[in-house]
């Protein structure tokens, strides 16, 4: 469960960004820091393998870059998805071309992973917020009951299981993958 490190201390967005990183990350929402739960097995290898299928896909033709847990700080907010995934142009880069350490844009995608610990209403939450300013794609992935909560900007959230296929950004249309074939990647 993401858990308010203090009820009643209220940072400011910049104060909150001169604290030293946390592991698990820590989140700032509204004047408060959140930690995140402590990733198990079945978050990571979910984590890795759609992060690599994403970047198998957008990474050669420079469509698009899934980032494991990075830090993006936008709209108020300083938030760590499981997996952001940025459009290939939008990435900011510094005067190397080389992408820089702080984002300070929203996902063009943004990807949760629930920990058996985590409540769906504050994932919810946080997936809404990324709707509201400018995200178009966030899923909520259910590893214990085998389902993908898809959200975009002003429809109705759809439930995938089983076979049906998972949506994703446009631009990786190459990208097919039912929710069967995403919860395969926890079979050893």
């Amino acid at each position: 469960m993401m858990t308010s490190t203090d009820a009643t201390l209220k940072l400011s967005l910049a104060e909150f960004l001169e604290l030293p990183e946390t592991k698990p990350a820590s989140e700032y929402i509204d004047g408060r820091i959140y930690q995140k739960p402590m990733p198990q097995i079945k978050h990571s290898i979910l984590q890795f393998e759609l992060s690599s299928a994403i970047n198998k896909v957008g990474k050669p033709q420079k469509i698009v870059y899934a980032f494991p847990e990075l830090r993006c700080t936008f709209g108020g907010r300083s938030l760590v998805p499981d997996i952001a995934v940025f459009l290939w142009h939008r990435i900011p880069l510094d005067e190397r071309g080389e992408p820089q350490n702080r984002i300070e844009i929203y996902p063009d995608w943004a990807i949760e992973i629930l920990s058996p610990d985590q409540t769906d209403s504050r994932v919810t939450e946080k997936i809404l917020f990324y709707l509201n300013n400018g995200t178009s794609l966030g899923w909520m992935i259910d590893p214990q009951d085998r389902m993908i909560i898809s959200y975009q900007p002003q429809q109705q959230p759809e439930v995938k299981q089983g076979d049906d296929r998972l949506p994703v950004l446009s631009v990786l249309a190459d990208l097919q993958l039912s929710a069967n074939e995403l919860f395969e990647w926890l079979k050893f």
